[in-house]
């Protein structure tokens, strides 16, 4: 870890000019489990950040599973200006935990947040995931009423997905896990939408639910297609224009780093691409898409040459629209991948 933690903070000195504008408004702890890592390494990357760019920033979030929230950890990340959490609840049924082999219960996920709290941590996140197999949407109803109950400003949640070469894809493929059908999947999505607005979120993004000044401005930022740098193996980064990665794997990272070369490789982005991934991520957020910025800085008319399948999405009551600016409805968020594939070039 501290070997890694070396190799990051050499990758944002070398990289510092990759960002148009440099100045950070947001940091983002993510992608894997950094709560794992000890506070004087955060404090290392965060020293790195600072003196390579600057330190007034307006949000710094950490991702943290509820076994890694001890008082002493949260001590520390609240000192270290550390304002936002994201836990990785999942569920608060234990056999689903158990399923997940989540290596915490639903009573530390409890007691997490109350230790949050009594820390002074005021926003933070709880993921959900829905769509695990039953015979009825009980079990889901008990997930994100004790969600709900638990009053967190933020609720991200996502669709249990089969991956290949997963311990869930391998038992997919060997018959021994049946996945939840399409319309199970969809009932559940609704009652989500339905429990959390009751509850005062604001869907703002397809599975992300915030109290109203409690957006993630981090994700926000990233949604609205705003640049920003990703440091450590597998990161992306996006700098207006194109796109780019880091290797996954820790050697190759750690190896191309101590020769001082970093080890991105570009990902250059057609114009045509560039607005796909515009229609792609806008159509997700209650900001939606603007079609005069699309005539303008795309040079598309998107309003005349994609008219007959606006016109069909729109009389499905899918659409929502102020002046040239679409969003979805509730439905059509249902559909929001399927919808912006139909507006791509």
């Amino acid at each position: 870890m501290d070997q890694m933690a070396e190799m990051i903070c050499r990758e944002l000195e070398i990289r510092a000019e990759y960002l148009p504008i440099k100045k950070l408004d947001t940091i983002y702890f993510g992608g894997g489990t950094p709560s794992l890592l000890k506070p004087k390494l955060i404090e290392k990357i965060l020293d790195q950040i600072a003196k390579t760019f600057n330190s007034d920033w307006k949000e710094v979030t950490l991702e943290a599973n509820p076994d890694d929230l001890s008082e002493e950890n949260l001590t520390s990340w609240k000192i270290l200006g550390i304002d936002r959490l994201s836990l990785g609840i999942q569920s608060f049924d234990e056999e689903v935990l158990k399923f997940y082999n989540r290596a915490h219960s639903a009573e530390e996920s409890r007691s997490a947040i109350a230790k949050a709290r009594k820390v002074g941590f005021e926003k933070f996140s709880l993921d959900l995931i829905y769509g695990f197999p039953q015979t009825n949407h009980e079990l889901w109803k008990r997930d994100l009423s004790e969600a709900i109950v638990q009053n967190p400003g933020h609720i991200s949640s996502y669709a249990l997905t089969v991956e290949p070469k997963t311990a869930l894809g391998n038992w997919t493929k060997k018959g021994q896990f049946q996945p939840a059908d399409e319309d199970f999947v969809a009932e559940q999505f609704e009652i989500l939408q339905e429990q959390t607005e009751k509850a005062g979120y604001i869907q703002y993004e397809v599975s992300n639910f915030g109290k109203p000044d409690q957006f993630a401005l981090h994700n926000t930022n990233y949604w609205k297609g705003v640049p920003y740098l990703g440091v450590g193996p597998s990161a992306h980064s996006f700098d207006g224009k194109n796109r780019g990665a880091n290797p996954s794997n820790n050697s190759l990272y750690i190896k191309s780093l101590e020769k001082n070369t970093p080890p991105f490789t570009v990902d250059n982005l057609s114009d045509d691409e560039r607005l796909n991934e515009y229609i792609l991520t806008g159509l997700r957020t209650l900001w939606g898409i603007d079609f005069e910025l699309i005539h303008r800085d795309f040079g598309q008319d998107l309003l005349t040459s994609k008219k007959t399948i606006i016109s069909q999405m729109d009389s499905e009551g899918w659409l929502l629209w102020k002046d040239k600016n679409l969003s979805l409805s509730k439905s059509g968020k249902l559909l929001a991948d399927s919808i912006a594939a139909a507006l791509f070039i």
